[in-house]
């Protein structure tokens, strides 16, 4: 069992979740309602299951797909994260809208799984799980980047983003994909003679 699974998903989630919109929206839902703790329960509950699906997807996908076909296309992903990374998250006025609805912990649960549905995080999930072909530590350590990222959003708000310095947050997650999708890619350029 591999633990650089669990710590590596853990440390590029956080970094990926600095500024994200759903940093933003616990923010949101924080001002809003101030009750942190069903808050926080549904950030869990919303990434367990959101991420859960994105790590059985990465399992899945490593059964299809041939070692040297996968290494690429993880690799690709792993870069194009890079970019995406350093492209900042704007939070949309409809995800908010579900809260007057569903109370405080429903609403967060619907609003941030829909949030995180085609987010960057559960992107990386699916690469990390295919790439590391241990899904559950994954799982484990892409929700413990969420946790770590927004927790600290629903108690102190707006305050903790303007102490980060938010680009540099963004460069260091970048360049840790960029890292990872270089590496693959050289594993896959061997296997190919490259």
């Amino acid at each position: 069992m591999s633990w650089d699974a669990l710590w590596v998903s853990t440390g590029v989630v956080t970094l990926a979740e600095m500024g994200d919109k759903t940093q933003l929206l616990a923010f949101i839902l924080a001002a809003r309602f101030k009750k942190p703790v069903p808050i926080i329960l549904g950030i869990l509950l919303a990434t367990l299951v959101n991420h859960g699906l994105a790590g059985a997807l990465g399992s899945w996908i490593t059964s299809v797909l041939s070692p040297v076909v996968l290494r690429w296309v993880l690799g690709l992903s792993f870069i194009a994260m890079a970019a995406w990374t350093l492209i900042p998250d704007k939070i949309e006025e409809e995800e908010t809208q579900i809260a007057q609805r569903w109370g405080v912990f429903g609403a967060t649960l619907i609003t941030f799984f829909l949030a995180e549905m085609g987010d960057k995080t559960q992107i990386a999930t699916v690469a990390m799980a295919a790439h590391y072909a241990t899904p559950i530590l994954v799982v484990i350590g892409t929700t413990m980047g969420m946790l770590i990222a927004d927790v600290p959003a629903v108690f102190v708000g707006d305050k903790l983003t303007d102490k980060i310095p938010m680009r540099l947050v963004h460069g260091v997650a970048a360049a840790i994909f960029a890292t990872l999708g270089v590496a693959t890619l050289m594993g896959a350029g061997a296997d190919l003679g490259l």
